[in-house]
């Protein structure tokens, strides 16, 4: 197996008053580091009112930073908010040392994870619109290009920074155009599955909570094919891409169930706008199962960080279910009071807890379902077959007017076939 070189750096992070996640956020930011290869050497903490303009810290604290990569020959800093051009410029410059923000380790590990087409493009969008306004600061390749071979007058023409502007702008429209394209495509997918009247179970939450796994675990329970596995690693975000299964039930029900892309807090505002229409696949479910890694140290904090992820997205009111994930890596049972509810407790590596959730999840989604009867005319075959297909039949009886059919439907089927209903069973 090649062994990973590791680079090492130093983290640093401003607390502000009142700033109550600051130490978790250093914990995910040390994470982050870990995920791009690179080990925290130490760490390096302020405590101030505002972010200082040009050097992020403090001009002391920034003193005592150069002293410590001094000390311990480290050569790399990363800063745990998104830095402005100039301040990384101040800080290189302050520190003789590369200068990296909370914002570059993320798309870095986006790079390294987007394996369709669909989130490579997402994520090098991302990266563009990122590089794009810091091109300003690099002063070695600004030097005049000169005019055209062959032209009389030489004009001083553009600098090599306009010129790289230019190529990044065109890039970034010429990506915009196949996103696009993409985008529609599984737009016309979405209202195809709409169509159909299948309902839409999303598993949502913090990065690694397992929610892939626990896809591949039910998808298992109910015996589907091997490639219809979805990519599964214990890695930060390893799905960056959506992926829809239909799950179908021993009564006939049948929802689909997607797997969406994990959430972090302060997740750069350049990558939310370019999954933006990869996350909005969220605001189709008709629930959503939060998944939670119940054995994670700080798990109420994922959850909020997942839930104010949602309600930026305005997904905030569906129905929602938390699934307690990795109960088998747990040293203590979870207790009721410590839920947030309605909840089930899960472990998609032993298994457990799965039957339970699916019944949570058939409560709510198809729990306002109704039983009625139905009489078919004779020679209208296709409307038996749709409901067949559509519906749970529950029993078929051959009469003098037509095939009657018992029936266990949504309300909005009911409604479109409401002429050929009969009294309701209950």
């Amino acid at each position: 197996m090649e062994q990973i070189i590791r680079e090492k750096a130093i983290i640093a992070g401003l607390e502000r008053k009142g700033q109550e996640d600051f130490e978790y956020s250093m914990e995910e930011l040390a994470n982050l580091a870990d995920a791009c290869h690179i080990s925290v050497e130490a760490v390096i903490t302020q405590k101030a009112d505002r972010v200082h303009p040009s050097l992020y810290l403090g001009t002391g604290k920034i003193e005592e930073l150069a002293r410590l990569l001094d000390t311990l020959e480290v050569d790399i800093v990363i800063f745990n908010d998104e830095l402005s051009p100039s301040q990384v410029r101040n800080l290189e410059k302050r520190l003789e040392a590369s200068v990296l923000d909370r914002t570059t380790l993320i798309l870095n590990i986006f790079a390294e994870r987007a394996r369709s087409r669909e989130s490579q493009l997402q994520v090098e969008l991302a990266r563009l619109q990122y590089v794009l306004p810091r091109l300003s600061g690099i002063r070695s390749s600004s030097g005049r290009q000169r005019g055209g071979v062959g032209t009389k007058n030489r004009g001083s023409g553009e600098t090599k920074l306009e010129l790289s502007q230019r190529r990044i702008e065109d890039k970034i429209t010429e990506l915009s155009r196949e996103l696009e394209l993409l985008v529609s495509q599984r737009k016309t997918q979405r209202r195809r599955r709409q169509k159909r009247e299948i309902p839409v179970v999303s598993l949502v939450g913090y990065t690694n909570t397992g929610k892939s796994s626990l896809m591949n675990a039910l998808l298992q329970k109910h015996h589907a094919s091997e490639d219809k596995a979805v990519f599964a690693k214990d890695m930060l975000f390893a799905t960056l891409q959506t992926s829809v299964r239909k799950l179908e039930l021993a009564d006939r029900k049948s929802f689909l169930l997607t797997d969406t892309v994990g959430f972090v807090s302060k997740l750069p505002h350049h990558l939310v706008k370019a999954f933006r229409s990869t996350l909005e696949e969220v605001l189709d479910s008709d629930l959503l199962i939060h998944v939670v890694d119940s054995a994670h140290p700080d798990a109420e904090q994922l959850i909020e960080v997942t839930n104010t992820t949602l309600r930026e997205l305005g997904a905030d009111e569906i129905p929602v279910i938390y699934a307690y994930n990795k109960t088998d890596l747990r040293m203590l049972p979870l207790e009721s009071k410590d839920l947030r509810q309605p909840a089930v407790l899960v472990s998609a590596k032993t298994g457990a807890g799965l039957e339970e959730m699916e019944q949570a999840i058939r409560g709510a989604i198809f729990g306002h379902y109704k039983e009625v009867e139905v009489t078919i005319p004779y020679g209208e075959d296709q409307i038996v077959s749709y409901l067949h297909e559509h519906a749970y039949v529950k029993s078929t009886r051959y009469e003098e007017d037509g095939t009657k059919l018992t029936v266990e439907a949504s309300p909005a089927m009911i409604q479109k076939w409401s002429h050929l209903l009969d009294t309701p069973t209950s």
